[in-house]
């Protein structure tokens, strides 16, 4: 299959399970969007796609592409295309939003030709401006310390940069939402529409819907104590919008 698939999937953090058996199937070419109450398990999943080394798993599979991906180390899975963007970018100082990018992309493709030189500087920087245009960035950001004094509008858009540069085959947006004003909702969210390709599949974890009134996703899951119970179509956000979850069970 291509895109994400997980089976099963069961995750301790200290000994304490927090998903309890969770099924998904997110195709590339869709949006899913994963909603749910605060503590539920929804960041743990987005953690443990990417291999943290805090969260167990106990049973179950992860497949991204056909490809079990749970035995290889982060590194090795965004090389494979799987890319999370953090619900709290972490600051870098002394190290350049564009010198941080040009490493990434070098280890990517180093990965795929170990005998690879590097990404000259004049292709990379034509690259980096047209995707910052993309994100209405100011040019000056990929000379500043990544994350060290953004705003958090600012980190959101650097994290979509940074998958904009990478072109991962799944990417797992984990609350790019949260701490972001109207204006800058809006073109993060235009540039993740402007990155989706058939080739391209998101799953978007969010409380709200106003982000998903920008993405439009073709499936809402909702999480409850670390399950899926509940699939819909995007109307289910707006439900949830109105009702909340107290007419969810899990």
């Amino acid at each position: 299959m291509i895109g994400l698939e997980i089976k099963d999937l069961h995750v301790q953090v200290e000994d304490v399970e927090i998903l309890h058996g969770i099924n998904l199937i997110v195709p590339a070419g869709e949006v899913h969007a994963i909603m749910g109450p605060n503590g539920t398990g929804k960041s743990t999943l987005a953690y443990t796609l990417m291999g943290h080394p805090k969260y167990q798993v106990t049973s179950g599979e992860v497949l991204l592409d056909g490809r079990s991906i749970l035995a290889l180390s982060p590194e090795a899975r965004s090389h494979a295309g799987l890319f999370l963007a953090f619900q709290y970018p972490v600051a870098i100082p002394g190290v350049t939003v564009a010198n941080f990018l040009r490493t990434a992309i070098n280890a990517h493709r180093k990965a795929v030709d170990p005998n690879y030189h590097g990404i000259p500087i004049p292709e990379f920087r034509k690259i980096m401006l047209e995707k910052m245009k993309l994100l209405e960035m100011d040019q000056k950001m990929g000379g500043r310390y990544l994350n060290d004094g953004f705003s958090g509008g600012e980190k959101k858009r650097v994290e979509i940069l940074q998958m904009a540069m990478l072109e991962p085959t799944m990417a797992v947006l984990d609350e790019t939402d949260s701490g972001l004003d109207i204006d800058a909702l809006r073109i993060v969210s235009e540039g993740i529409n402007t990155l989706k390709s058939n080739r391209l599949g998101i799953l978007v974890i969010t409380h709200y819907q106003r982000m998903l009134n920008y993405l439009k996703p073709d499936i809402v899951h909702v999480m409850v104590d670390g399950k899926i119970v509940e699939s819909g179509g995007p109307e289910l956000a707006l439900q949830l919008e109105e009702e909340g979850y107290r007419g969810v069970k899990a």
